[in-house]
């Protein structure tokens, strides 16, 4: 079973702070959503209101078309995967897996099949007599994921379960995370700081930023048609041309946002401009650039791999994609 989520005027408050203000959302039954934000943002606080962790001040969280309002976690259609795991050290993984169904009654026979199919559709097929202590920490995660799905939840809370693995082993469980998800069909609401982790796993994307939603889409969309400036930021690296000042591109007001890779040798002429350094990052070169039209500005320029510019040297600046946001 799976089942949508409607976040309706959510406000929640610790002392003078706002963790949340009057936030509405709206996830489809089956949707693979991912609140993304900083520190402090909110998305951590609205993680744990769906899970019944904590209460709104104000507003209502409706689950499969049910009020919320008063049902605790153990009785909520829910089920959290949090980044330490919190697996059992003293159980089998078979045994972990099997916890809930354990707590819910369910007879020894049931609970073990059930529990090997879980195990196997994260890829740990027969190894249920294995303690965690055996296990990397991408295998930790994946008994996590499937002792949360042993229970078969109607949506799946994630609260930064990749944060602990290193960059490889994380990039290697998104792409197992998503499958896995296509294949059970359940509800996923996945808390992340990680921009790429977000593009990469995501359906539509929720940033948020000091408790309220700033952007919400498809990571195509946020990424190369972001709402707000915070949002342009924080979805990637962006340069931010002040149309307020002497130098105008385009016609103002408002900022003009141009991402480092979409300078290329056509589109929006910005003019020529000097290379005041350039490094090879692997997959680009990174170049700063002053335009000769405003000497003052430094542009970050992504250019082909190949390209290793002097310093001093002329370039000449073209955008294939820009936008104008309001400050």
């Amino acid at each position: 079973m799976t089942a949508g989520v409607s976040v309706q005027g959510v406000t929640r408050a610790y002392g003078p702070a706002r963790a949340l203000d009057d936030v509405s959302l709206d996830i489809a039954a089956g949707e693979f959503v991912v609140l993304l934000g900083p520190s402090g943002c909110g998305k951590t606080t609205l993680l744990n209101i769906l899970g019944g962790f904590a209460e709104p001040d104000s507003g209502r969280v409706l689950i499969g078309g049910r009020d919320m309002a008063g049902v605790g976690p153990k009785d909520r259609p829910t089920t959290t995967v949090f980044q330490d795991y919190a697996l059992f050290p003293h159980m089998t993984l078979a045994e972990n897996v099997g916890f809930g169904l354990r707590m819910r009654g369910v007879a020894g026979p049931a609970r073990a099949a059930r529990a090997a199919e879980m195990l196997s559709l994260v890829g740990l097929d027969g190894r249920g007599a294995r303690k965690p202590h055996e296990l990397s920490g991408g295998q930790r995660q994946r008994v996590a994921l499937a002792r949360a799905l042993a229970v078969e939840p109607e949506v799946l809370l994630l609260d930064e379960p990749l944060g602990a693995l290193d960059l490889k082993l994380r990039r290697a469980m998104q792409d197992e995370l998503k499958a896995i998800q296509r294949r059970v069909g359940t509800t996923f609401v996945h808390v992340t700081h990680d921009q790429e982790e977000a593009m990469a796993i995501a359906d539509r994307i929720v940033v948020m930023n000091a408790g309220r939603i700033e952007d919400v889409g498809p990571p195509r969309q946020v990424y190369l048609s972001p709402k707000s400036l915070f949002s342009a930021g924080f979805m990637g690296e962006i340069n931010k041309i002040s149309l307020d000042g002497t130098w105008r591109p385009v016609p103002g007001p408002g900022v003009l946002c141009i991402r480092p890779e979409a300078f290329g040798d056509q589109g929006l002429d910005l003019g020529a401009g000097r290379v005041t350094d350039a490094a090879f990052f692997g997959a680009h070169v990174r170049v700063h650039v002053a335009p000769d039209a405003a000497p003052e500005v430094r542009l970050v320029v992504h250019l082909p791999q190949g390209a290793m510019p002097e310093p001093g040297a002329a370039i000449t600046l073209r955008a294939t994609t820009w936008g104008v946001l309001q400050a």
